[in-house]
């Protein structure tokens, strides 16, 4: 059974950096597409980046995050990680990495309910 656990997340000032990391159990890890979501007090879980391992293997972000996070994965330690940059105080939220649930898709979905196992979250919160 896939175990997905998240860490690097913490309290930073508006305009700072936090580096996310999920680190996986399972060595088919790099068979499946990886994506992180948040989810804010009151609001719905929403897809923040993911990457498909059967297309184009890109990764594909939020409009909202385009250009301030970046994901990226390290194979060897079945690891993926979320790089944010000039953070904002609406990105405070519980930060969930999640594994797709289908094999080699060729597309990264955008919806929590493709994905089969998630981690616990980690909490990112953005002073201003």
């Amino acid at each position: 059974q896939a175990q997905l656990v998240e860490s690097g997340g913490g309290l930073v000032q508006a305009g700072g950096s936090l580096r996310l990391s999920c680190a996986a159990s399972e060595r088919i890890f790099s068979q499946f597409g990886m994506a992180w979501f948040r989810q804010a007090p009151g609001k719905e879980r929403e897809f923040v980046a993911g990457i498909n391992r059967g297309g184009n293997r890109r990764p594909q972000y939020a409009d909202s995050v385009k250009g301030r996070f970046t994901l990226s994965m390290n194979n060897a330690r079945s690891t993926v990680y979320l790089e944010m940059t000039s953070l904002k105080p609406e990105d405070t939220a519980i930060y969930y990495c999640a594994r797709d649930g289908v094999l080699f898709r060729r597309t990264t979905p955008t919806t929590a309910d493709s994905y089969d196992y998630w981690g616990p979250g980690t909490q990112v919160t953005v002073s201003s």
